[in-house]
């Protein structure tokens, strides 16, 4: 399993049966976690502290309930980002943390690439993986489906000081604007795929991954450049392994370029127990001597 321990905003304080106890930067939320089935004493006294705890309601979603006072929304830092956390009606806060062992992955993968890399970031949410890959000094074409998940990605360029660099904020479904950029002629050098297990397009589409993420695969190979840097994909649904995602990139992007092809769980560590909670996997396909240079470094 893949973590980092180099968040110094955020930490998974304890986790226990069924709910993961947070620290985001001076605020502590609990909320539920399927992947937490085991029960050990809930020994952290923030547990009795905490500001906020998300209740599951059995008719789907649910609600926050504040035990003590915080603001609406409050900024967190990862090394050189900053980030606007926004707690929402359905339990996320507008940030997946364990992801930012994967920004650190493509901004090594972009700074050591040698030749400018445009990246086309599909499913971006609030732009973790874009305001790394610019940092880096790569060009960022950023799609989701959302109108306010992308504004709220400008508005964390604009707090981490990166609103002037090469971005392209798009309010699409992504399916139909990768349809329209292979028509267009335009290609990038990486892809970075982040679907939900569940969603709707900004006209209603119905996406649901195991369904669709073939065919969209498929479709993506046809805009990558003639020599692509990595394709990486990501997946939260726990039925997709990471074995399965590895094979679907060796059918679709590793049966059109030479590279490596790499797939691992990624996690965060658990302050009071010392375990690392799985958070879903990153299957990633890279150039050959990408690949092995980040061999060499690790």
């Amino acid at each position: 399993m893949r973590y980092t321990t180099d968040w110094r905003d955020y930490q998974i304080l304890d986790a226990t049966d069924g709910e993961k106890l947070e620290r985001w930067g001076g605020v502590v939320l609990i909320r539920p976690d399927p992947q937490v089935i085991w029960k050990t004493p809930r020994r952290a006294g923030e547990w009795e502290l905490a500001n906020a705890r998300y209740h599951r309601s059995q008719k789907g979603g649910g609600y926050w309930e504040e035990k003590e006072s915080h603001p609406e929304s409050w900024q967190i830092g990862y090394k050189d980002l900053r980030f606007t956390v926004r707690p929402t009606g359905f339990k996320h806060t507008g940030l997946f943390p364990e992801q930012a062992v994967n920004w650190d992955l493509f901004r090594r993968l972009i700074q050591n690439a040698g030749r400018p890399v445009s990246v086309l970031n599909l499913f971006g949410y609030t732009g973790g993986a874009t305001l790394a890959c610019a940092a880096a000094g790569g060009s960022v074409c950023h799609v989701d489906a959302s109108k306010g998940m992308v504004q709220w990605g400008k508005e964390n360029a604009a707090l981490s000081g990166l609103s002037d660099r090469p971005i392209r904020w798009i309010v699409d479904d992504c399916v139909k604007f990768v349809g329209r950029e292979i028509r267009r002629g335009r290609r990038y050098d990486a892809v970075i795929m982040d679907p939900p297990s569940y969603g709707r397009g900004p006209s209603g589409e119905m996406w649901k991954l195991e369904d669709q993420i073939f065919d969209l695969l498929e479709l993506t190979v046809k805009v990558l450049s003639d020599r692509p840097l990595f394709f990486a994909l990501n997946s939260y649904t726990t039925g997709l392994s990471s074995s399965v995602m590895s094979y679907l990139l060796g059918i679709t992007v590793g049966a059109r370029f030479e590279g490596e092809i790499t797939a691992d769980e990624i996690g965060l560590p658990v302050a009071e127990s010392g375990f690392c909670l799985p958070c879903g996997s990153t299957a990633l396909w890279t150039e050959k001597k990408a690949g092995e240079a980040l061999a060499a470094l690790d």
